[in-house]
Parts: C-alpha cells; structure tokens; sequence
C-alpha cells in the first residue's frame, strides 16, 4: 500500500496528510488538534492519574500528533508514560517538515522533541524526557500479539470504509488481549459494526460526544 500523500489544513489550523486515491485523512479535516484532545485526551489519557505508570499502545503512529500531545500531558500534569506507536507505513522526513503541530500548540521550545520522535530509531525504547519514553515499532497492527502490556490504547487506524479489516473482531481480540485488566480502548470511530465488535470480544462499550465533525465516538473498558 504504497499511495499518494498531500499535506492537508483542518479548520482548526492543523495539518493533516490527505490521501487522494482514498480521500481519506490521518486525521479529520475538521481539526486534527481538536480531534486529537477530545478523543484521545479528554476521554483516555485523562482517566489515569500521577500516581502510576501509564502504558500506552497507539494503533497507527503516522504523523505522530497523538504521540506528540500525549508527551505534552506528561509534561504538563506530571504523568509516567511509557508509549508504544505502532506504525507500518512510516511519515517521510519531507512530510514531517511540512506539520505544523508544535506552531499551532505554541510549544516551540518543544520542536526539537518532535523532530526527534520522527527520527529515532524503530524497535528501541527511547527517554524523551524525565517522565515520557517512547518506542515505535514498524509492524502491521494484525500482527500484534502482546499480552496484558498497556493500560490505554489509543486505536487511530483508517476508517473503515477503507481498511474494514482493522475493524474486525479479530483484530479487536488482539487489543482486548493487550490490556492489562481495567485498561481503556479510545477511539475516534462510532460506526454500530465497530461498537459490536469490541463487544463481542469483552469490551464494556460507552458511546460518548464526537470531536468536531462527528456526533459520537467510542470508549471500551477491559473490567
């Protein structure tokens, strides 16, 4: 899977990469700032607190906006995270230049810690900062097979109206099997299948508000 990629403005003034042939975003062309707070932020991230080391898996690390915020929130409420982002088609360095994230979160001294994470290498645990490491590993998401490791997954794959093979059971049953008990599976996606699905592997699912431009997203708990 070797497409096309554009760099694309949101209308919250982030970018995102466009793919043409899919006409299908990273993130949404409503505002991937936005979006990335309000699902991934507001609704898994700040569900854990100071007190424990938080594991997190993010399903797609592409432009690495999740990623990039999540080191933000450590920062800014003293969090422990130690952050795996999963990726199989790698953003090139050209790409990376042209995101304007750390301008439009007004975190300039912090440039160099996003360069950085585009840049390290793969398969390895990287310390960013006192309280952040991150490790990113080149794999496809089915092939995924870690065991009660992670406390939050942030799962940020293409839609399904692209790729309906990330939405499937098993490939929700590989994430169930991922968290540890009690952990959290966000993601941006409402759709009734995706909802049935990580009910069917053991999922407690809450129906929660969209980010700008959708009227519902999806949260799964492992009780």
């Amino acid at each position: 899977m070797i497409l096309k990629r554009e760099i694309l403005i949101t209308s919250d003034g982030s970018t995102t990469i466009h793919l043409p042939e899919w006409n299908e975003q990273y993130h949404s062309k409503h505002g991937a700032i936005q979006e990335a707070y309000h699902v991934f932020i507001k609704h898994g991230l700040s569900l854990f607190t100071a007190s424990e080391t938080i594991s997190v898996l993010e399903i797609g690390f592409g432009t690495g906006l999740n990623a990039f915020i999540s080191y933000l929130e450590a920062k800014k409420h003293q969090l422990n995270i130690n952050y795996l982002g999963v990726e199989a088609y790698p953003v090139e360095k050209e790409e990376v230049q042209k995101l304007n994230y750390v301008t439009e979160l007004n975190v300039k001294k912090e440039q160099v810690v996003f360069d950085k994470m585009h840049s390290l290498s793969w398969d390895k645990k990287h310390v960013l900062s006192t309280n952040f490491s991150l490790t990113k590993r080149k794999q496809f998401f089915d092939k995924i097979n870690d065991v009660e490791l992670y406390n939050l997954i942030y799962y940020d794959a293409f839609g399904a109206r692209v790729q309906p093979e990330l939405w499937t059971v098993d490939i929700f049953k590989k994430m169930f099997n991922a968290l540890k008990q009690g952990g959290v599976l966000v993601t941006y996606s409402a759709k009734g299948s995706v909802r049935r699905a990580l009910q069917e592997v053991g999922f407690i699912v809450e129906r929660l508000p969209g980010p700008p431009g959708k009227r519902e997203m999806l949260r799964g708990e492992k009780s």
